[in-house]
């Protein structure tokens, strides 16, 4: 579904990815791991065409899209379902609002569509008690909750895109949206999560791919990462390995 061709792309010279190449099917859950400023959020915001590669070849399910104007990537951007770390809700509307206002744009639903819609997400993701509550109102867990459902709202995602999906949260709260992101691939669609936390990327992914200095140095399966002999990627891993002990 997605496949990135040598792609380069830098904030002023800086250089964020170099020359980065990878394959994801639209199936696959996958984990992109690195530290801060590695370019884990870029990748996602360079297949939303967000941001445009310096150079290179970006191909949403054999569409290049590094060229397309604003009007054509709208159709790319509905195959994903995407939920940034900084995605903030609606301050000034209350949580059905906030989840009704693409399904307003975007569709022609009546009124009373809406509304049943917008109460069938919010049970999904298990918030259907917060219908009326203000963003302000919301529990750190809770907000999370409320914005994947906004996500969900008018389109029918080929794949979910996460970005720090469980950052900022407690542990209860955090294994509740890994708990939450398992139930919503139930039925084969792929995920990409951006993420620091090695312990919810094992929760949810079974491919990791981690960035360092804009290469993605690693790419492979859970057993190969912990066997990993990059002394970088062990360091990365001391967090997992304290959980574990």
């Amino acid at each position: 579904m997605i496949l990135f061709e040598n792609v380069t792309f830098g904030y002023g010279p800086k250089p964020v990815l170099q020359n980065a190449s990878l394959t994801i099917g639209a199936d696959e859950r996958v984990a992109i791991l690195g530290g801060s400023g590695e370019g884990k959020t870029t990748i996602l915001r360079l297949m939303l065409g967000l941001i445009r590669p310096d150079a290179g070849r970006i191909l949403i399910e054999g569409a290049d899209i590094t060229d397309k104007s604003e009007d054509d990537l709208r159709d790319i951007r509905r195959k994903f379902s995407i939920v940034f770390q900084e995605g903030a809700l609606f301050d000034s509307l209350n949580v059905k609002e906030n989840v009704a206002f693409c399904l307003r744009e975007f569709t022609e639903m009546s009124e009373d569509e809406i509304d049943a819609k917008v109460r069938q997400l919010l049970k999904v993701v298990g918030v259907a008690h917060a219908i009326d509550l203000m963003p302000d109102e919301l529990s750190g867990g809770m907000h999370r909750r409320v914005a994947i459902a906004r996500s969900l709202a008018a389109f029918e995602p080929k794949m979910f895109l996460y970005d720090e999906a469980t950052t900022g949260l407690d542990p209860i709260n955090a294994d509740r949206i890994c708990r939450l992101i398992n139930e919503l691939c139930k039925t084969g669609t792929g995920l990409i999560i951006v993420t620091h936390k090695v312990v919810d990327a094992f929760k949810v992914a079974n491919r990791f791919l981690f960035l360092q200095n804009g290469r993605i140095i690693f790419d492979g399966d859970r057993l190969g990462l912990l066997k990993s002999e990059n002394p970088d990627i062990q360091e990365f891993l001391n967090e997992f390995r304290f959980k574990v002990d």
